[in-house]
């Protein structure tokens, strides 16, 4: 029986492409390509220079127009990607807001296209990028933390970049027990075993307050003026951007501007899947901007969302039972995912709304997104509407008529 059970979890992490100790983070991601791409390693690894020189975009003229055909597995593919998204973003917000570029040369803009088609993946800098593909351990011999931790590329914004980056990683870590447990709640659902609801519903839980309070770990490491002013502009896109109307232009690629969003945590493949096992149904706008940014996350990560969207629901399984502990156990499940986007939604006030009020009360600034993203984020949604609605929707989940009915267990 122990055996099955595992042989059907290792099948899922296979077919989902995760694994049980990082969830959805790319597993020991590469750090240099074959040679014949030494110009894309040597242009993102010295990004931060050049950009704050104002050279990057000189240096990206002069780049030759290499093919990604020598590009020949998964994660070479994944290190490729972050790098040429890195060195767009940097190439389009160069000169801060008010000289966006607003055409991506060909020698970024058709590799990029294509490799993108390959991992199935937008060319933009995701979150899947920035975040999940964007690690390396300083001592290969000791743990994950934040201490033996470091970016493979970064933006201008020093500290806080690495910050920002590093403890969104942790949290996707966090949430990897939770990923398990959504795991076995949907096989346990399938068979009516309510112990395995319990116990899975119980891990969720406990994997979102870790999330929580990992994500703590934000006001040690970044600082609320640095990134509202330095970092923020370079992981906004050309979707729902008032910088960029049209949006952007692919040399080589499109006849006509791409509009695509920036990386954001609503592209988090945990958090949606957390609404998933819990059946909440965000609606409207919001559940729209949620399904796209769907189209921003890895295929097989994808999957998994729309594996647990259309199982049985979860939500009408319990309240049909009459079981109280598995009533309560869902409950705090999502009292926990209540508590986790309460947070974020004060966290997003220190870091956007407060900082950006500031800036346009003092006048704006040369550099940076300035007022410009104030109510917007970078994935292009308008930001507190939009983390108060998806707060509001996960609290009408809780199921609100208890089951008197209880069980041994």
């Amino acid at each position: 029986m122990e055996t099955n059970y595992r042989e059907t979890l290792q099948a899922d992490f296979d077919a989902f492409d995760i694994s049980e100790e990082l969830g959805f983070i790319l597993e020991e991601p590469l750090t240099h390509l074959p040679d014949y791409y030494r110009v894309w390693l040597d242009l993102a690894n010295n990004l931060t220079h050049l950009i704050e020189s104002r050279k990057l975009r000189d240096v990206v003229h002069k780049m030759p127009i290499l093919s990604p055909h020598h590009l020949s597995n998964h994660r070479e593919l994944r290190l490729a990607h972050l790098a040429l998204g890195f060195i767009s973003m940097g190439y389009v917000w160069q000169e801060g807001q008010h000289e966006p570029a607003k055409i991506l040369p060909k020698a970024l803009a058709w590799p990029y296209w294509l490799i993108s088609r390959r991992i199935g993946l937008p060319p933009i800098l995701t979150y899947a990028d920035s975040v999940l593909a964007n690690w390396k351990l300083k001592d290969p011999t000791r743990d994950m933390e934040i201490g033996n931790m470091d970016l493979i590329f970064s933006f201008p914004g020093g500290e806080t970049c690495r910050g920002f980056f590093m403890v969104s990683l942790l949290v996707e870590m966090a949430a990897s027990s939770g990923i398990t447990g959504s795991l076995e709640v949907m096989h346990a659902v399938k068979i009516s075993d309510l112990i395995g609801i319990q116990k899975g519903l119980i891990k969720v839980t406990q994997s979102l307050k870790k999330m929580k309070e990992t994500f703590q770990l934000m006001h040690n490491h970044v600082e609320a003026n640095t990134f509202h002013g330095t970092l923020r502009i370079f992981v906004s896109g050309w979707r729902d951007n008032p910088m960029l109307p049209r949006g952007l232009l692919y040399e080589g690629v499109s006849n006509e501007p791409v509009l695509l969003s920036g990386g954001s945590a609503a592209q988090s493949s945990a958090i949606q899947c957390f609404d998933a096992l819990l059946c909440i149904q965000h609606e409207g706008e919001t559940g729209a901007f949620l399904t796209r940014m769907r189209d921003y996350m890895p295929p097989a990560h994808r999957q998994l969302i729309e594996t647990l969207s259309v199982c049985p629901s979860l939500r009408d399984f319990i309240t049909t039972c009459s079981d109280s502990d598995l009533c309560q156990a869902y409950n705090s499940c999502v009292s926990a995912l209540v508590d986790l986007r309460s947070y974020h939604l004060n966290t997003v006030a220190k870091y956007v709304t407060v900082p950006g009020n500031r800036a346009r009360a003092m006048g704006c600034p040369l550099r940076g997104a300035g007022t410009a993203l104030n109510t917007t984020g970078t994935g292009g949604s308008n930001l507190m509407v939009f983390l108060k609605t998806v707060r509001n929707t996960t609290q009408k989940a809780l199921i609100l008529e208890r089951p008197t009915t209880t069980r041994e267990t």
